[in-house]
Order: structure tokens, then C-alpha cells, then sequence
């Protein structure tokens, strides 16, 4: 063959890797034994990828103090989930710091060694959801994709693709799937005064909102189960103090002593969360043991 004829082929080939590098790829499958836990990253060169989170949080439905009803709704409704019944898409909505994470992943704990996974998914990618989706389709594997402080601005791509998912594609919905999210919106979109004034009304006082309130309120209408979480009271306060100082190894002699500083420190922070709580306990902890 002629040199000049074979360069040109392997300048060609060389070309068409390059190409290739930086065509869009579809997301190839990872190591499913490697983790009960996924998150989805794009690369630079945009390629989507899931990747394995090899730490997870250790956290049990026993460690969540003061929200009682709440695990009771996302529990049963796991439940149905894993054991192949209906279930529906979760949206939890609510105060910061009141065990809204905290509740998914313990529920993961709870539910893995009977198949359960998770996908984490940022808002940002959300309109790879579809091609996540076919991608574990098949798998035997139940996997709750995981939206974390999820909300909107307007005119934003992941929008339209995660409102298509939930409930309004041509594609039946992938019974081995199921979205839970949580926001400290109740809608997931910001809502103007001005918006108020598209209602309209009849003559007899009926009120009818306006298309824009209808568009932002539809997401949300699409999670069939609703849960809320309230800021906690001083007591509900001082009990998941406490829960945790003792998790962390605290002596239950020491544990009643440490609430006034526990208070202080919420009202330093102003607030009376979970997080807060869970703060404390560890930076009260790690003092007493220095000190011992």
C-alpha cells in the first residue's frame, strides 16, 4: 500500500478518536455490586457518568427523633415500593434542618439489603433523567432517585424533563423506579405578589387561578405523596440533643447537663433544628473527650 495513502488513514483514525472523545456517549453502566448508592456527574467533556459513593451515610430510622408521622408515611410507602406494589413519587417539603435527607437515607439503610438503591441526581441534571431511567430498567435492582434541596427558576431545562417523568410522558412509568425529593418550597418554583393578580373571578365570588399559578403548582401536583416537616419545639429540641449526644457516646449522666448549652448554641445559630442539634452533639463531644 502507499506510505502517503497509509499516513492519511491514521491521521483519519486519529481524527475520528478525537471526534468520538468528545461526541455525546451514552451512559454506560457501572459496577452495581460496588455500592448501594450512585450519584450522576457529567464530565467535562460531558459525558454522563454514575459513579459509585463509597461512604454512605450510616444513619437508622431509629436515630430521627420528633418526626414519628413522617417516617411512618415514607416507611410504608418504601415498603410498598420494594415489595413490587404500588407506590408513588415523594415530595418532602418543609423547614431546614428538620431530617428531610436525613429520612431518605435512612430509609436506604433500612431497605437495601432487600435491593433498594439510590441515584443521586442535582437539579442541574436533571434532564438526563430519561437515559438514567432506561438505564436501570431492566435491572432488578429498586432505585429511588434522590433530588436533594430540589427547587426552580423560571425557565429552567430540568423542569420540563423532571414534570414529563413523573407524569406526563408517552412512556409508561419504569416500575423499578421512583422519585423522592425534598425543598423548602412547597411548589419547587418562586411565586411573585404579582402573580396574584391573574386569578380571576365570577359573580359569585368564585376564585379561578390564572394559567401562571396553575404552571407552577402542576410539578408538585405530580408527587402522589405529599410529606411536610414543621420547626421543632425547645423540647423536641433537647430530645434529639439528646438522642444524639448519646449515639456519639456520651454518658447519660453528662447528657442532661449539656441541654442549657445546647440551648445556647441553638440561639447563637437561631434555630432549633435537627442539623443544629446534631452540631452540637458533635462539637460538645469532641470537647469532652479532649478534656477527659
Amino acid at each position: 500500500m502507499n506510505p502517503n495513502f497509509e499516513r492519511l488513514i491514521e491521521r483519519a483514525e486519529a481524527l475520528i478518536n478525537r471526534l468520538e472523545a468528545i461526541l455525546p456517549q451514552p451512559i454506560s453502566a457501572p459496577a452495581w455490586d460496588a455500592s448501594m448508592t450512585f450519584r450522576y456527574r457529567k464530565r467535562s467533556s460531558g459525558h454522563g457518568v454514575l459513579e459509585p459513593v463509597r461512604h454512605v451515610a450510616k444513619l437508622s430510622l431509629s436515630d430521627l427523633k420528633e418526626i414519628e408521622g413522617q417516617k411512618e408515611k415514607i416507611q410504608r410507602n418504601t415498603e410498598q415500593f420494594v415489595n413490587g406494589l404500588p407506590a408513588n413519587n415523594v415530595l418532602l417539603t418543609g423547614a431546614r434542618g428538620t431530617g428531610k435527607s436525613s429520612l431518605i437515607k435512612a430509609c436506604l439503610n433500612e431497605y437495601a439489603p432487600r435491593g433498594l438503591r439510590l441515584i443521586e441526581v442535582d437539579k442541574a441534571d436533571l434532564v438526563d433523567l430519561p437515559d438514567i431511567i432506561e438505564l436501570v430498567s431492566d435491572r432488578p435492582e429498586k432505585f429511588m432517585v434522590f433530588c436533594d434541596d430540589l427547587s426552580f427558576e423560571d425557565g429552567e431545562p430540568g423542569y420540563k424533563a423532571l414534570k414529563s417523568i413523573l407524569d406526563g410522558s408517552v412512556a409508561a412509568a419504569t416500575p423499578n423506579v421512583l422519585i423522592y425529593a425534598t425543598s423548602n418550597r412547597r411548589h419547587l418554583l418562586p411565586e411573585y405578589m404579582k402573580e396574584n393578580l391573574s386569578y380571576t373571578h365570577t359573580d359569585d365570588g368564585e376564585v379561578h387561578p390564572g394559567e401562571v399559578i396553575e404552571e407552577k403548582i402542576s410539578l408538585s401536583e405530580r408527587f402522589g405523596l405529599w410529606v411536610s416537616f414543621y420547626p421543632f419545639s425547645q423540647e423536641e429540641y433537647l430530645t434529639i440533643v439528646a438522642q444524639w449526644l448519646t449515639s456519639l457516646g456520651l454518658p447519660a449522666s453528662q447528657v442532661e447537663a449539656a441541654k442549657p448549652e445546647a440551648l445556647v448554641w441553638a440561639l447563637e445559630r437561631g434555630s432549633r433544628s435537627g442539623r443544629i442539634a446534631y452540631q452540637f452533639a458533635r462539637d460538645h463531644v469532641g470537647r469532652q473527650k479532649i478534656q477527659a
